[in-house]
């Protein structure tokens, strides 16, 4: 990879059908759109094969699983060599009997894999029962070099640990993505709907402004479940600059495709003029690693 030079991102914010195959063939469809629009890695939003199943807690929900390498890598794969460029596939694992995890597969120009990250942190919320599925990752956080740019992958919860953010961004990302499945409640939307999204994009604008380092965001729309238990999912992905301003954004409701050149010199000009990694107090944060320290 040619260290330092500009590369362009491509998020696909997409609804999702009850349909995995259908699913996937509207994301291949996207990927295909966003490399025809310049992106030379595009992320796909999390679990995109299937509306978010997590909602409910079925075993026969399982079976929507699959193993890596498996049938949509190898899709995936062939649009991305197609294409010469990363995607960012985010997969329900089947990793064995009895062990799922939430992952996302990085598959390169080449259409080969470069690499798994495995979603680290687990939430276990109303209509957001991910703890039943998933098994916490085991591979650490990651980077990934790719063509074009030098990677950080995280998944939605992942979001708003700024310890995941950190070590990721210190092996060197020129950018995080963080493929999502985020969304309102049917009765919270109206009276905390607003603050929510807004905490949702500060705490990632955060990251890119504390690491120096550009932060994208892409997550699904479109209303999934009952009227009296389903989640309605927001939208609004984005990417923020190594000082968290944002570039590009897309709306609540709709399926968009945003493509977004990236400069790494913003990230040298950034981190010389807030140098906060130069400032950090490596030997006085130990406590970390603890739960609680009263």
């Amino acid at each position: 990879m040619a260290r330092g030079k500009k590369f362009s991102i491509g998020l696909v914010q997409m609804s999702c059908s009850p349909d995995p195959a259908a699913n996937l063939e509207k994301a291949v469809e996207r990927i295909r759109e966003a490399a025809r629009r310049g992106a030379e890695i595009v992320c796909l939003q999390e679990l995109f094969r299937s509306q978010y199943f997590c909602r409910e807690e079925k075993a026969e929900l399982f079976e929507l699983a699959e193993p890596i390498p498996g049938p949509t890598t190898a899709v995936v794969g062939k649009v991305a060599k197609e294409a010469g460029i990363t995607v960012i596939a985010s997969l329900f694992e089947r990793r064995a009997a009895g062990l799922y995890h939430n992952t996302a597969a990085v598959v390169g120009a080449d259409g080969a894999i470069l690499g798994l990250y495995r979603k680290m942190h687990i939430p276990d919320d109303p209509l957001y029962y991910e703890k039943y599925y998933f098994t916490p990752g085991d591979l650490g956080f990651l980077n990934f070099d790719t063509e074009h740019a030098q990677i950080g992958v995280l998944v939605c919860w992942d979001q708003w640990y700024p310890e995941g953010a950190r070590l990721t961004a210190l092996q060197g990302a020129d950018i995080l993505f963080y493929p999502t499945a985020i969304g309102w409640h049917p009765d919270e939307k109206s009276e905390f709907g607003a603050a929510q999204v807004d905490a949702w994009t500060t705490i990632q604008r955060a990251h890119a402004i504390a690491n120096g380092v550009y932060v994208a965001a892409v997550n699904r729309v479109g209303y999934e479940g009952t009227a009296e238990s389903g989640l309605e999912f927001w939208g609004s992905s984005f990417v923020a600059d190594p000082f968290g301003q944002i570039v590009a954004k897309a709306g609540t409701e709709a399926e968009e495709i945003l493509v977004v050149e990236c400069d790494p010199a913003r990230t040298e000009e950034v981190r010389r003029n807030w140098p906060f990694l130069r400032d950090r107090r490596i030997d006085a944060y130990g406590g970390i690693t603890n739960r609680w320290l009263a």
